[in-house]
């Protein structure tokens, strides 16, 4: 590995670490990094998915004030992100890498759809609250079904989880965008590193361990920068930023397949 090689894996996974934080999709950037510097294209995803999981870690952290009293929430939901990532996982080593390539890009468009359409449903689920409604009993069993679908999508691949996670949840909860944002966080650390663990005891001669420790060390502080940047980021601006990120992965994921 040249130093330029280095370095360009290194920055990459920086540029990961920040975006995973404040949207998701940072696989969009590290995937692609990696297959131009010529490594195939299971080793870069696997070995990608375990440099990752440093940059959540800072994430969560980063995050920490908005996740104070959601313990119970993330206790229902982060069952469904293990089993998920780790199914996803084993679907990456045995199905071959045109399976998901029609499915992904609507995935993450219906998320983006859901992004939008969550303020209003927000509005409706607290107008239902303020008049003591209780909330449609299928809320609870689509959201976990939700985030089962993106950990499983996100074990497999990765690329835009954050925005798929963001999408179900704006559409099936009313707390605030930034709270929803430190819980993609944890949900998606969690199928990051069930996968990476996956990969280690299924698949350890395909990952590439000088690419994942250069991907973590850029992802630790990415994840510092993103929980910063994305913090203070109002929740019209940061619902635009994953539309334009969304928009960008569909297009990358069905320009480049």
């Amino acid at each position: 590995m040249s130093v330029l090689e280095a370095l360009g894996i290194l920055a990459a996974g920086m540029a990961a670490g920040t975006i995973n934080t404040v949207v998701g999709s940072g696989t969009l950037i590290t995937f692609p990094t990696l297959l131009f510097f010529g490594y195939p294209p299971v080793v870069a995803n696997v070995s990608n998915t375990v440099g990752l999981v440093a940059g959540g870690v800072t994430a969560v952290h980063g995050y920490r004030a908005e996740l104070r009293g959601a313990g119970a929430a993330l206790a229902r939901l982060a069952p469904a992100s293990l089993v998920g990532g780790i199914v996803g996982a084993v679907l990456l080593l045995v199905l071959p890498a045109e399976a998901f390539q029609a499915i992904v890009p609507a995935l993450i468009a219906l998320g983006l759809l859901l992004v939008v359409l969550g303020p209003r449903l927000q509005r409706r689920a607290l107008e239902r609250h303020e008049a003591g409604i209780p909330p449609a009993s299928w809320h609870a069993a689509a959201l976990l079904a939700g985030v089962l679908v993106a950990g499983i999508y996100g074990g497999y691949f990765g690329a835009a989880q954050g925005v798929i996670l963001m999408g179900i949840m704006s559409a099936l909860s009313s707390e605030p965008i930034q709270r929803l944002n430190g819980y993609k966080n944890v949900l998606a650390t969690i199928v990051n590193a069930v996968a990476a663990v996956t990969f280690m005891v299924v698949a350890w001669d395909r990952i590439d361990w000088r690419v994942a420790l250069l991907v973590g060390l850029g992802a630790l502080a990415g994840g510092v920068i993103g929980s910063r940047v994305g913090r203070r980021l109002p929740p019209l601006g940061l619902r635009a930023l994953i539309i334009v990120v969304g928009l960008v992965g569909i297009i990358k994921i069905v320009w480049f397949s």
